[in-house]
């Protein structure tokens, strides 16, 4: 991350710190987080996880970006530029139908989706995944921890304030002290 931050160091921390330099800080390290937090999944995985979804029951665009985001505990949310792309190729290759019904398209498998389906694994029951619990947990954790300092300090009084920094002194204590752990 060097040279990520502005030449007074990591937000101007020093000895002349002001609040708005701390939060400026803040708000650089939670985008360098979010950038790292979303992982970037191949094609060849929206599609296993399209055909996942698909044998279990028809689904709509939306339906499936929402499954494979619960499915994946938050780490994975595919945008809808990689998803209905992905649904016109399965039906370009015969795996699934589509039905139009209320202004929506409902995407089903085909048997030979079925057979496809069969052959894969969807991404979130990897070993890869399974082996790695919480790979995504911490950094996403993190972030949200930001996000709501960065809500006190733009909206909390200067009481509030000072209760967030004491929490967050306590929280970096107690991590430091899990690894501090035999």
């Amino acid at each position: 991350m060097s040279g990520s931050f502005p030449s007074g160091g990591f937000g101007g921390f020093g000895p002349n710190l002001s609040t708005d330099s701390l939060w400026q800080g803040l708000d650089q390290l939670r985008t360098a987080f979010e950038k790292r937090v979303t992982p970037r999944m191949g094609r060849g995985d929206v599609r296993a996880a399209v055909l996942a979804l698909l044998a279990e029951r028809p689904m709509h665009g939306y339906q499936i970006i929402r499954e494979i985001e619960e499915r994946s505990g938050g780490s994975w949310k595919p945008s809808a530029g990689s998803v209905y792309p992905t649904l016109q190729l399965l039906a370009d290759e015969g795996l699934i139908s589509a039905e139009e019904s209320n202004g929506r398209k409902t995407y089903a498998l085909t048997e030979a989706g079925r057979d496809e389906a069969a052959e894969r694994t969807a991404p979130w029951e990897s070993a890869e995944t399974r082996d790695r619990p919480g790979f995504t947990a911490l950094p996403k954790a993190g972030v949200e921890l930001a996000q709501a300092a960065t809500q006190v300090q733009r909206t909390g009084t200067p009481e509030q304030v000072d209760q967030a920094v004491a929490v967050l002194d306590e929280a970096r204590r107690r991590l430091y002290a899990i690894l501090a752990q035999d």
